[in-house]
């Protein structure tokens, strides 16, 4: 048996022109299934997903050994170790991730949660919409900072000022990804339901939101990476305490290595928590979506 290729992509057909078995990529038999190869082992993504850090790691200290750049404007890795170190025997470093940790989720919960109920709102009522996205709309595009000394004026400088202004941050990408996902149900699926009787928040549950799931994990993501940029400037409204402070602190008295520091503690903290909905995800597409 011969076999032909007309092209880069085409079919693999013997001589009668039917496909060989195995080797057509349009058919079901083709040896290069989705998923298949090394990437789909989770070690061959770990480990390319660290290659990249380890290379930063190893010029960060290349750099730094041969004086390239001056110790008071890029520290040693060694440098930011022992500062960490220093902080850690001080009894420091613990209660600054704890407490800003703690900061984040619970200004993410009250921001996500009130970005689902006024998204879902926003996406399924006509007049709710035109009555409310004009002005959210413009709301949304008040930088972070702006809120401070409203925020200060009107809550003062404890707990409460800073959740709100966390809280505002994760508003709106959950927000923005439930109203968009929510106008683009498929219509014969809601029909579906509604010719199951099921009716406005019994609907939505049933229906709209698994139908959104995808969209609304996304905007979930987007809100909690948006909770850690707005932490630093939460933690400015007269915080002592947490990595936000540690930034601004440092930068202050000129301490880089602990400047540098607090920036890993946030890239760490906020690709921590991200994995985390990320393995939430997994679980909530594989029952709805």
């Amino acid at each position: 048996m011969s076999v032909t290729v007309t092209g880069t992509s085409a079919p693999v057909t013997d001589t009668r022109g039917r496909a060989v078995p195995g080797l057509n990529p349009f058919s079901p038999g083709h040896a290069a299934r989705p998923g298949a190869g090394p990437l789909s082992r989770r070690p061959v993504r770990l480990a390319l997903g660290l290659a990249l850090p380890a290379v930063l790691l190893v010029t960060w200290q290349v750099v730094t050994s041969t004086g390239l750049v001056a110790p008071y404007q890029l520290p040693s890795p060694a440098s930011v170790w022992t500062a960490a170190v220093d902080l850690v025997e001080r009894g420091l470093l613990g209660q600054y991730v704890a407490i800003s940790t703690q900061r984040v989720v619970l200004g993410f919960l009250i921001g996500a949660a009130l970005g689902l109920a006024v998204g879902s709102l926003v996406g399924l009522s006509r007049l709710a919409g035109s009555l409310l996205e004009t002005t959210l709309g413009a709301v949304r595009a008040v930088p972070s900072l702006a809120w401070v000394p409203l925020l200060i004026l009107w809550m003062g400088i404890g707990e409460d000022s800073k959740l709100t202004l966390i809280a505002i941050g994760a508003f709106f990408p959950v927000y923005t990804t439930v109203v968009a996902a929510l106008r683009h149900v498929d219509p014969h699926l809601v029909e579906a339901g509604r010719a199951y009787g099921l009716r406005g928040a019994r609907l939505l549950g049933a229906v709209q939101l698994p139908a959104a799931v995808p969209s609304v994990v996304a905007g979930l993501r987007l809100a909690l990476a948006q909770s850690w940029l707005f932490l630093v400037a939460a933690e400015l409204i007269a915080s002592s305490m947490g990595v936000g402070f540690l930034l601004m602190d440092s930068g202050q008295n000129g301490r880089v290595d602990r400047a540098i520091l607090a920036i890993l503690l946030l890239a760490l903290l906020g690709k921590t928590t991200d994995a985390l909905i990320g393995l939430a995800e997994k679980s909530l597409l594989k029952r709805w979506a």
